[in-house]
Parts: structure tokens; C-alpha cells; sequence
């Protein structure tokens, strides 16, 4: 680690020194914090692998505050000097892919079984795998309906101009109630709804469990989706769409052939927001039961036991990264077509 912590401070000099000469120190940089990123992670793995050869089965090595604070400098650096080298998303997107990749292929090479993390990871494999599709399973499950409802809202906050003030401000509450309150406001309703209502009740509305925490999903997203799609399509020059009247286009025809293309970035940029707060929202569902990896973090927290924490958190965080990355490529595809 201590060889670890030396290239570290190379890496910091060299960012220093970046914008003296940027041709020279720029992909060297980049290279070196990627590198040493990967060491950092191996000697953490084969640190505990040397220390629990003739050690007793619960004996544990657990990351501590340096390994997070070097990766998190680490990460910084990289994503600096990607900002500085380039403004292409595609640039960027592949190195953060590349450098995903890399660290997939050393977990997968078993370098890091050994650790505290990986050891509550092994005995919990099917729990986690569960886990991990309920999670995924909210997220898109909120995604549609907020898609459906959100995008005419939008769109009818900028033809009706008397209510638009109104509806914005009516979907920006739901944004001002804390996500656990929200969670909780929705149990009653949804239980007296349940109870008075048997085909609900059949199809599982109830006050605990997947549906208000859809609901709250869904309530989180609105505003986003929303307001984007009103910013999207009043950005739409209206000398396109004039030219479009003029060609003869009927409405439904300049909707989908002028307006959608050309609000099309606006309109993923808020699919990007929504989908990145809902993959963290939903952890916050697992305390009405909805599951997700949010389970492993409440129990975590409830046994303090910090790897079972880092065991649904660090999952939360590369699913958030990973959209992030996609839809960034999305939102930079959809410029260029949108200019052609």
C-alpha cells in the first residue's frame, strides 16, 4: 500500500502540472489512474489472502477508510483529466466502460475472494441475485407509468399557458416530502384500499411491499420527466415548425417528424435524472418491504455490520454510474441526429 500511496502522489503531481503541458502528462495521467486504481483494489484482495491462509474461518479483512478515500481520489483524478482531455461523451463513456470492465475481470478472477465483502457476497449469492431483480424490477416498473403520465403533463403545461404555474407547483410537492414520509403517507390508503376493494387485493394492492413504493417511484419522477418535456419542445425553433406547415405536414405529422426529434435530448436528459433518483430511491423502499438492495443495507445497519452495507450500496452506486453512462450516450446520439 505504501507503493500504492506513492503513485498516488504522482498521479497528483502530474494533475498539478496538467495545464503547463497537457499533451504531455494528459494520457500518461489517465493510464497511470487506472493502473493504480486496479492495484490499489488486488493488493486489498491479496493483502486478506495472505492473512487468512492459517487463519480460523471467521476471521475477516474488512476495506478500511484509506482503500475508499485512495479509490475515491482516484476516480476524481480520472474523471478530471477525461474532462480535460476531451468534451466527447463517447470518449468518455468508453474509457468509464473500459475501466469497469477491467475491475469486472479481477473480481471474477477471484483476487478479492477473500475479503470481507466478497465472503458476505459468497454466502448470500442467491439473496443478492433476488435482491438485485427486485431492485431493477421497481425502477422500471415506476419508469413507464411516470414516462405515460409525465411526458403529457409536460406537454399540456405548454399549451395551456394558464396551467402551467399551477401544475408545476403541484408536482414540486412531491419533491419537498422526504422519501421515507412519502413511503409511510401512502400504507394507509393503500391498505384501506386493499381491504375495501377484493380485486386489488388480488392484485396485490396492499399497504407494505412493491406498490407504494411504485407509487412514490413514480410520484418522484413526474416532475422531471415533466418539466423536461416542456423544455424540450418550447426550445423547438418555430421556424421549423412553420417550414413543416408549409410542406403540408399535418399535426400529428409535425409532432413526430419535428418537434419529438428536436426535443428528443431535452427529453432523455430528464429520463436521465429520473432513472438515476429512482435507482437510489428504491433503496429507501426496502423499509416497507419492497425488497431491493436496499434489505442489505437496512440490515446492515441494524446488525452494524458494514460489509453487508457496502454489499447493497456499492451495487446501487455502479447501476446509478452505469445509466448515467448510457444515457449520456443517448442524450449525445440524439444531438447529432437531431442536428443532421
Amino acid at each position: 500500500m505504501a507503493l500504492a500511496g506513492g503513485l498516488l502522489a504522482l498521479v497528483a503531481l502530474m494533475a498539478v502540472y496538467w495545464h503547463r503541458w497537457p499533451g504531455m502528462f494528459g494520457h500518461v495521467a489517465l493510464v497511470a489512474c487506472l493502473l493504480l486504481l486496479l492495484l490499489v483494489v488486488y493488493a486489498a484482495g491479496n493483502f486478506a489472502a495472505r492473512n487468512l491462509e492459517d487463519a480460523a474461518p471467521a476471521v475477516r479483512v474488512s476495506l478500511s477508510s484509506a482503500f475508499w478515500v485512495q479509490v475515491f481520489c482516484l476516480c476524481l483524478m480520472m474523471i478530471d483529466v477525461l474532462q480535460r482531455m476531451t468534451r466527447s461523451v463517447f470518449t468518455q463513456v468508453f474509457f468509464a466502460l473500459f475501466a469497469f470492465a477491467a475491475l469486472v475481470l479481477l473480481f471474477l478472477s477471484g483476487a478479492l475472494d477473500q475479503l470481507s465483502i466478497m465472503r458476505e457476497y459468497a454466502n448470500r449469492r442467491e439473496a443478492f441475485a433476488g435482491a438485485l431483480g427486485e431492485h431493477m424490477m421497481l425502477v422500471f416498473s415506476a419508469l413507464g407509468p411516470a414516462l405515460v403520465i409525465g411526458v403529457p403533463l409536460g406537454l399540456l403545461g405548454l399549451r395551456r399557458l394558464r396551467l402551467r404555474s399551477s401544475l408545476f407547483s403541484t408536482l414540486n410537492v412531491f419533491q419537498t416530502i422526504p422519501s421515507i414520509a412519502l413511503f409511510g403517507l401512502l400504507v394507509a390508503p393503500l391498505s384501506s384500499l386493499g381491504e375495501a376493494v377484493p380485486l386489488f387485493r388480488e392484485l396485490g394492492v396492499r399497504g407494505i411491499g412493491s406498490t407504494p413504493a411504485i407509487i412514490a417511484l413514480v410520484l418522484y419522477a413526474l416532475l422531471p420527466i415533466a418539466r423536461n418535456t416542456y423544455a424540450g419542445f418550447a426550445q423547438v425553433p418555430p421556424a421549423a415548425i412553420e417550414a413543416a406547415q408549409g410542406m403540408g405536414m399535418t399535426p400529428r405529422q409535425i409532432l413526430w417528424r419535428v418537434e419529438v426529434p428536436l426535443a428528443l435530448p431535452v427529453l432523455l436528459s430528464g429520463l436521465r435524472i429520473v432513472v438515476v433518483q429512482s435507482i437510489g430511491l428504491a433503496v429507501v423502499a426496502a423499509l416497507i418491504g419492497a425488497g431491493g438492495l436496499g434489505t442489505f443495507v437496512f440490515n446492515g445497519l441494524g446488525q452494524y455490520a458494514i460489509d453487508l452495507v457496502l454489499l447493497g450500496a456499492i451495487p446501487t452506486i455502479i447501476l446509478a454510474v452505469l445509466a448515467d453512462c448510457l444515457l449520456q450516450l443517448l442524450v449525445s446520439l440524439s444531438r447529432r441526429k437531431g442536428a443532421t
